[in-house]
């Protein structure tokens, strides 16, 4: 199934909610958080962490026949940021992941030719400006939305 389909986000998310069960009810994480296969657990302890990679291991190579993958999983000081789903998520601050900013630059001002060769309609690229302002807008990233904003009427016009 295509990574983005809708029908896979759901399925995922029916199917892993066995890991939820088991991170909430069997190992007890109090701060847990997933999204599809991407998830994330935060302690101050350090050796909690460390202890609980053999068990979720173990059960999701066991019952979900999984396994995480050797150069994502991170354990890191939460000063440092966490990065998920496209940001960087910090104590008191939320940015966007520099590789997300390119991408979402890149691809709109892709949208903006598209519009401009009459591939796409007016409406269609208004609803991607607006997807894009909705990402920027999880994250302290006024700078970001201003910055489309001019970029989109200077490609638009130039």
């Amino acid at each position: 199934m295509p990574i983005g389909n809708l029908t896979s986000q759901i399925f995922a998310n029916i199917y892993m909610n066995e890991l939820d069960q088991f991170m909430k009810h069997d190992l007890k994480v109090k701060y847990y958080v997933r999204y599809t296969d991407d998830f994330v657990i935060v302690s101050s302890d350090l050796s909690y962490l460390v202890e609980l990679l053999k068990p979720i291991q173990e059960y999701l190579e066991k019952y979900l026949l999984l396994k995480l993958h050797p150069k994502k999983v991170f354990i890191r000081k939460y000063a440092q940021g966490i990065d998920f789903l496209g940001y960087t998520v910090l104590p008191y601050h939320i940015s966007v992941r520099t590789k997300t900013r390119r991408r979402l630059f890149r691809k709109f001002k892709e949208r903006i030719r598209s519009y401009k060769s009459g591939l796409i309609s007016e409406k269609v690229l208004l609803g991607s400006l607006r997807s894009y302002l909705g990402v920027l807008s999880h994250a302290n990233a006024n700078k970001l939305q201003k910055e489309l904003l001019n970029k989109f009427s200077f490609w638009l016009f130039e």
